[in-house]
């Protein structure tokens, strides 16, 4: 039995060592393939093996691109110049790549999958495909297998044996099953923070865990009962956590969390297959970014976001408002005559805030499962009689007692009952003496005392509800003692960071979603509700820019309410500069066009973008926080696009785009 040639299995250098016969012979072979197929192309100097299995419906090779002995090749494949497809590897299904992708031996890259609905047998259900685009210069070890829908950034590895399921960002290195972030090949540059902290804020872009959040610092809050005038005669017991901050505007009720996975180890990295090349110029040098790799940066797949985006949008609106009355009445608890966040919880205050505000929306009128004055004045009895303040609602349904405007929630309140009371046509009944009892000395001292270090969301939290407390002291015409505002303003305009233009320090690795959300939070509160224009608009611009490259967040199916409102939010406020506006109208065209495919009919919005992924969490299913905080959110992304119009509606509520009240 004659041995089989060594360059059916190693043909790297089949074109410079090969004797003539043996090139005649490769080329009857790519003759022979090509012939009768008007839907194959190869390039030049390419090599197919004779022992590997060409089934493509479809194919285009690019120049010097190899496929070894035993691949397995089927469906549309779409390759550039310089990849090889090392032995024993399976690519089916619908797949391009770019150029210099180099994929090692018995992967698998598989551009479909099979549905599985219940009550048909699996091999009688039909084929889907999202296909798998990979970009330039990626490196895919040996084993690898890449599921259907998944996308490759360019100058990625993946190392040997990982299982990709998710997106992978532009030069990330990735591994394990699932695979996760292990660290960067290229790292990004212009993040504004080290490349360790950038590699920690990629990290959870390819893993489901969510992050723990840090506490607030309770000492920094002990001045807040001051301030607030705390409920008399009782002490703050609880200052709260970032966690329970956060479940107020960035998150659903609190949900049991699934264990942590371990990270892979470093050491898992792609076996080399040997591929000498001495007179090709190495790929990595070729495809090097010239700038920084970013989950928004406008590419060739992007135009079709733009493409009859108006047309999209008003067929939304349509279809949400058609469906309001079903929303509402999803999350109506006819045994207690409230409004729960979703079925199956119990009622919040604010899903009365939420279910008011997205009536107001999509109804032009208060939610029919009550009458207005009915909800008026629930609302106002909530209210404690000598703070002012609304606290959350106990097992008994009412109010619990003893706490101040320092617990998370309490603060919170003055931004969602205020609303849905002043939507309604009323207000608070009893003066809030947050307000009401402040000085100068004390906004200062309040100010001072928050923990813009250490989780600058938190404080900003507390700056949003102060604010807004001023908000309704000044339109209730409750005296407000003299330099109150200006103390407010003063110390957030000296405590601007000049590189940032927000307040606070990123997280403990450099992650900037505390500083924006946080940037968010308070300047809503006070420049934005107050018509002030903001000191250094462009900064802010850069911070969310940079801060919206993070895959941590903004990869597709990573994205939740509070994240993606805390960058359209800004970029909206800051818009009048016209700075990097090209950039800024790309990622809200994206940003919108993706958030339109998630309305679930009947139901609404889920906080966080539903995906294969995050299936089964809490957060992902629809309820009355997300389909608020998702409808503002597209009116802001809409409004950056410029097709606002085509939606039918504005904010009123807490997420309303106009000052609410100038300060003289």
């Amino acid at each position: 039995m004659p041995a089989i040639a060594a360059h059916e299995y190693s043909p790297w250098d089949f074109w410079r060592e090969a004797s003539v016969d043996d090139r005649e012979a490769q080329l009857a072979l790519q003759r022979a393939l090509v012939d009768g197929h008007p839907d194959h192309e190869l390039g030049d100097e390419c090599y197919i093996s004779g022992l590997a299995s060409i089934d493509n419906d479809s194919l285009r090779l690019g120049d010097r691109t190899y496929v070894a002995a035993g691949a397995y090749l089927t469906g549309d494949l779409v390759t550039g110049a310089d990849c090889s497809v090392n032995p024993y590897t399976v690519i089916r299904g619908r797949v391009s790549m770019g150029e210099g992708v180099r994929i090692g031996a018995h992967t698998s890259i598989l551009g479909f999958n099979h549905s599985m609905e219940s009550g048909t047998p699996v091999f009688r259900q039909p084929l889907t495909s999202k296909g798998i685009v990979i970009g330039d210069d990626v490196w895919i070890g040996s084993h690898v297998v890449i599921l259907d829908g998944v996308r490759v950034g360019s100058h990625a590895v993946l190392a040997a044996s990982a299982v990709v399921t998710k997106d992978v960002p532009e030069g990330a290195v990735v591994g394990g099953n699932p695979a996760r972030f292990i660290r960067w090949r290229v790292e990004p540059d212009d993040t504004g923070i080290a490349p360790d902290a950038a590699a920690g804020a990629a990290a959870r872009a390819t893993d489901d865990t969510p992050p723990v959040e840090e506490e607030v610092d309770a000492p920094a809050l002990g001045l807040l009962p001051a301030l607030a005038g705390g409920h008399p005669g009782h002490a703050l017991s609880d200052p709260g956590t970032a966690a329970e901050a956060h479940a107020t505007e960035a998150g659903p009720e609190p949900e049991a969390e699934p264990e942590p996975r371990a990270e892979p180890e470093l050491d898992a990295e792609p076996e080399p297959d040997a591929e000498p090349e001495p007179d090709v110029e190495p790929a990595a040098r070729r495809f090097l970014p010239a700038t920084a790799p970013t989950l928004m940066t406008p590419d060739p797949a992007t135009a079709h976001h733009a493409d009859g985006l108006a047309e999209r949008v008003a067929s939304f609106a349509a279809q949400a408002k058609a469906e309001a009355s079903a929303v509402l009445q999803r999350a109506w608890r006819e045994d207690l005559g409230l409004f729960a966040d979703k079925p199956g919880v119990a009622p919040t205050v604010r899903a009365q805030g939420d279910a008011i505000e997205i009536s107001d929306l999509l109804r032009d009128s208060a939610p029919a499962q009550a009458t207005a004055a009915a909800q008026i004045r629930r609302l106002q009895e909530w209210q404690d009689a000598a703070t002012g303040g609304v606290a959350p609602l106990g097992a008994d349904g009412h109010p619990q007692a003893g706490l101040g405007f320092s617990h998370p929630d309490v603060a919170y309140h003055v931004l969602s009952v205020g609303y849905a009371l002043d939507l309604l046509g009323s207000s608070f009944a009893a003066p809030l003496t947050w307000v009401t009892a402040a000085t100068p000395d004390r906004v200062v001292a309040f100010c001072e005392s928050l923990p813009w270090a250490t989780d600058a969301w938190g404080a900003g939290h507390h700056i949003d509800g102060f604010g807004t407390a001023i908000l309704w002291t000044k339109r209730a015409g409750h005296a407000i003692a003299p330099g109150v505002e200006e103390a407010l303003f003063g110390w957030l305009l000296l405590h601007t960071d000049p590189h940032t233009g927000m307040w606070g320090s990123p997280a403990a690795d450099g992650d900037l979603l505390p500083v924006v959300n946080g940037f968010y939070r308070a300047s809503r509160g006070t420049f934005a509700q107050f018509g002030v224009p903001l000191p250094r608009p462009e900064r802010v611009i850069d911070t969310v820019l940079r801060h919206a490259r993070s895959p941590r967040w903004f990869a597709p199916g990573a994205r939740n309410a509070c994240n993606v409102l805390d960058v359209a939010h800004p970029l909206w406020l800051t818009r009048g500069t016209g700075y990097r506006g090209d950039e800024v109208r790309a990622l809200a065209a994206r940003l919108l066009s993706d958030a339109l495919q998630t309305w679930v009919p009947g139901a609404g919005f889920s906080f966080r973008e539903p995906s294969p992924a995050a299936r089964g969490l809490a957060e992902t299913e629809p309820g009355l926080q997300g389909t608020e905080m998702w409808l503002a959110i597209l009116w802001y992304l809409a409004d950056l696009a410029g097709v606002a119009d085509a939606l039918g509606y504005r904010p009123r509520g807490v997420h309303r785009p106009e000052a609410a009240l100038t300060l003289p």
